[in-house]
C-alpha cells in the first residue's frame, strides 16, 4: 500500500510538471502566436530526435524518422503560414515584421519545409548516405548537375523541375530540410 501511494505520487508529480511545463514554456503566449509556438515546438522536438540520428550517434530507425517527418510536415505550409495573421507580433512572439513585408518568401519557405518534411518521410527507408547504405546524391540528381541549389530554392518546390527528393538518402533530405529552417529562422525569426 505505501509503494503504491509512492507510486502513485510520482505519476502525479510527473503529470503536474509536465502541465507545468506546457503551461509557461512560452512565457504566456495566448491565441494564434501560442498556436504558432507550440507548433514550432514539435518540429524542434522533432528536429532533436533525429539530429543525432541523421549523424550517425543513434542508430538509424525509419519509422521514427517518417514519424517525425510527418509532425513536421503537419505544421509546415499552409499549417504555419495560418497561424501569422498581419501583424500577429504580441509577446512573447519572435516573428519579425519582415514575414508580413515579404509574404512571398515566407509563405514559399514553409511550403518548401512541408515537401522536404514529406520527401524525408518518402526517403526514411533509404538510409543514410554516410553509412553507405543509401544511393550517392549527385547519382540521382539527373539534370541537376549534383548540385541541390537547382530549380529554385533547393531544387524543390511546387511546379518545379523537381528532383526527387523520395530516391535521396535521408540524410541528404534531411539536410535540405534544415536548410529551410534555418534559412527562415535567420530571415523572419528574433534571435533571443
Amino acid at each position: 500500500m505505501k509503494t503504491e501511494r509512492l507510486f502513485l505520487g510520482a505519476v502525479v508529480a510527473s503529470v503536474l510538471a509536465v502541465i507545468n511545463q506546457s503551461v509557461f514554456a512560452h512565457g504566456g503566449a495566448t491565441g494564434v502566436v501560442k498556436e504558432r509556438m507550440d507548433g514550432m515546438g514539435v518540429m524542434k522536438e522533432a528536429m532533436r530526435v533525429l539530429t543525432p540520428m541523421m549523424r550517425g550517434q543513434v542508430d538509424y530507425d525509419a519509422a521514427v524518422v517518417r514519424e517525425r517527418s510527418e509532425d513536421i510536415s503537419r505544421h509546415a505550409g499552409e499549417a504555419l503560414t495560418r497561424l501569422f495573421p498581419e501583424g500577429s507580433l504580441d509577446a512573447p512572439s519572435e516573428a519579425k515584421p519582415e514575414i508580413w513585408q515579404d509574404w512571398d518568401a515566407f509563405s514559399a519557405m514553409a511550403e518548401k519545409l512541408r515537401v522536404t518534411a514529406d520527401g524525408l518521410a518518402e526517403a526514411s527507408e533509404n538510409g543514410l548516405e554516410m553509412s553507405g547504405e543509401a544511393p550517392a546524391v549527385g547519382g540521382i540528381m539527373g539534370d541537376q548537375g549534383g548540385s541541390m541549389m537547382g530549380g529554385g530554392m533547393m531544387g524543390i518546390g511546387a511546379g518545379s523541375d523537381m528532383m526527387d527528393l523520395s530516391q535521396m538518402p535521408a540524410d541528404g533530405v534531411f539536410t535540405m530540410m534544415g536548410q529551410v529552417c534555418s534559412a527562415c529562422h535567420t530571415r523572419f525569426r528574433v534571435e533571443k
